[in-house]
């Protein structure tokens, strides 16, 4: 396919720029101008999709990698995105292929679907950076993959636009969502999203059928702090309580240099989590415990993984 043929669906024209609406960023691009998440630019007058078909990664992940701990557990599943992303996030885990320019291999949706049906994977997970910037991508290999019985997984920061969520939603079988702050002016502070427009996301994938779970990374002296985690583990209740919540440790990266999330505070957060959540974990930890999955009815271990 020529890449040149592929344009951004979602956008609207304002004199001599284009607006693209695939997230709420809504960049107002100019003829050669990229996008923010360096995935579009206006070529000859057009938008297009200069990442599609573009990988900068391309693993074979258990899905307890993305992490998914209620869908096929035990299983692998291939794993690929783009480079770039929407937010910048001052501690981001994949700086070097989110925030900076890296190599990348083309792939169409037809190659990539027929791959991530190889080694026993149960599908494609679209992850490592945000594949929401990956959008024409994901849209055209997804219909793909379900029709080989495969199961599309998104791993995404949650920053996008109602309209192009929706449409992509049906081809969704399940996605985690990072919810980063439970405070409107931290989440644009420290990363430019929004904690509303997160939140919009979650609610939606949950209304058309997506198994959803939730990540919190817990980035010592930032969003560590216990009654940050009460409001968010209530707001995840109200949408549904059995919906997975992940407290995953931080470590120093990219831009924050503070020492990792100590282990007193992953466990007391663990604890008051589940006073209103059926099922939180404790990601990025050996801990006894902090992964296996606990049936809420009769308190066994129902799924018992390593570390836990």
């Amino acid at each position: 396919m020529d890449v040149g043929e592929v344009e951004v669906p979602y956008q609207r024209r304002d004199g001599d720029r284009i607006i693209c609406e695939i997230c709420p960023v809504h960049c107002r691009l100019k003829e050669g101008q990229a996008g923010l998440c360096r995935g579009r630019a206006v070529v000859d007058g057009r938008l297009l999709a200069t990442n599609y078909g573009q990988l900068v990664a391309l693993h074979l992940d258990p899905i307890e990698k993305k992490p998914l701990y209620h869908v096929f557990p035990g299983s692998r599943i291939w794993s690929a995105g783009p480079n770039g992303c929407n937010l910048f996030c001052r501690w981001c885990q994949n700086c070097d292929i989110s925030q900076h320019t890296a190599l990348t291999r083309f792939m169409e949706p037809d190659e990539l679907s027929e791959y991530a049906m190889t080694r026993g994977s149960v599908g494609l997970a679209y992850t490592y950076t945000e594949p929401l910037i990956w959008y024409e991508t994901v849209r055209d290999t997804a219909p793909r993959i379900s029709a080989k019985g495969g199961i599309n997984v998104l791993v995404t920061n949650g920053y996008v636009d109602e309209e192009p969520l929706r449409a992509l939603a049906p081809w969704i079988d399940a996605a985690n969502v990072d919810l980063k702050f439970m405070d409107e002016e931290y989440y644009h502070k420290y990363t430019g999203g929004e904690l509303e427009v997160v939140q919009r996301s979650i609610r939606i994938l949950h209304e058309e059928g997506v198994h959803v779970e939730v990540t919190h990374l817990m980035v010592t002296g930032i969003t560590d702090a216990i009654d940050q985690v009460k409001r968010l583990a209530d707001w995840v209740a109200g949408v549904n309580p059995d919906i997975p919540l992940h407290l995953s440790r931080y470590f120093p990266h990219h831009r924050w240099h503070e020492p990792p999330t100590p282990v007193g505070t992953l466990l007391q957060a663990k604890e008051e989590a589940e006073r209103r959540l059926s099922f939180v974990y404790l990601g990025n930890l050996l801990l006894e415990n902090g992964s296996n999955t606990i049936c809420p009815d009769c308190g066994s271990v129902a799924v018992r993984r390593s570390g836990g």
